[in-house]
């Protein structure tokens, strides 16, 4: 059945628009914007595509775009499903998993999180080196997809080191700061306490958040390269006494638009540049 809805969802986006995207991006809170970087753009929101869920978190739009950014074609999620939000982890992969059947190779995720390493403050941008995947939850678990991927997939370059490497230069070649760090999802609602954010520096995490590593471990399964931006929202619990809330991560998270704007945008110029799409 998984299958049979990957085709169904595929197909329906073919009939919209002949496109062949070769990259991927999935936009996390208050990053849905970047959809203005895209031209010729055509936008299916997900309760029109077969199977797709609609999101019901404040600042995820719910839309798929197809287009080009700088002649290079892209499908955009803008907006994701979350496992606290009731989906099973099949619906909230399902759109990963049709990005890949479309032919994409190179998939960049981005969200928004919490800082937990002292040097990182709300507003920075962190590429994702590992992560940490404590939601108790994996969307591989079952009877394995084999057209798909591996029984066991192996995750020791989850987010790929060479793609890492060209979103660091490309940073540093535009002015852009971008920092690297470990991010470990949980599975919330609610945010940590102060004593959970404590257990994850003691694990290891630089970020928070409820997001992410689902669609990367499906992504890996597929054998996508991928990539991870997060943009530091706010501070976790327990390191400013302030009282978090959504409004504030996406307000955060839009200024530093024009920063992660620039540094996607110029990458996927790279890529193009040496030839990788």
């Amino acid at each position: 059945m998984p299958m049979k809805k990957i085709l169904e969802a595929s197909r329906y986006i073919q009939s919209k628009h002949a496109l062949k995207p070769r990259i991927g991006i999935v936009l996390g809170s208050g990053l849905g914007i970047y959809v203005d970087e895209i031209q010729e753009k055509v936008v299916i929101p997900y309760d029109e595509i077969p199977h797709f869920k609609r999101t019901s978190v404040e600042g995820h739009s719910g839309a798929l775009i197809l287009g080009s950014v700088r002649g290079v074609p892209v499908a955009a999620l803008q907006g994701r499903l979350h496992a606290y939000e009731g989906y099973e982890l099949e619906d909230i992969v399902l759109p990963v998993r049709t990005l890949a059947q479309l032919g994409i190779e190179y998939l960049f995720l981005t969200n928004a999180s919490g800082g937990i390493n002292g040097n990182f403050h709300p507003g920075d941008l962190v590429a994702i080196s590992d992560h940490i995947n404590l939601s108790g939850k994996n969307p591989l678990v079952g009877p394995n997809l084999s057209e798909l991927g591996p029984r066991f997939p192996d995750m020791g370059n989850a987010y790929d080191k060479d793609l890492r490497l060209v979103l660091h230069a490309t940073a540093a070649r535009t002015g852009v700061g971008l920092k690297d760090g470990v991010y470990c999802s949980v599975l919330g609602p609610t945010y940590e306490t102060p004593a959970e954010i404590r257990m994850l520096r003691t694990l290891g995490a630089d970020l928070v958040g409820m997001s992410t590593v689902h669609e990367v471990i499906a992504a890996n399964h597929i054998g996508l390269k991928v990539a991870g931006v997060a943009c530091v929202t706010n501070y976790a619990a327990g390191i400013k006494e302030e009282k978090l809330s959504h409004a504030d991560v996406k307000v955060v998270a839009e200024k530093a638009m024009i920063g992660f704007a620039t540094v996607l945008t110029e990458t996927i110029q790279e890529l193009k540049k040496i030839g990788k799409v």
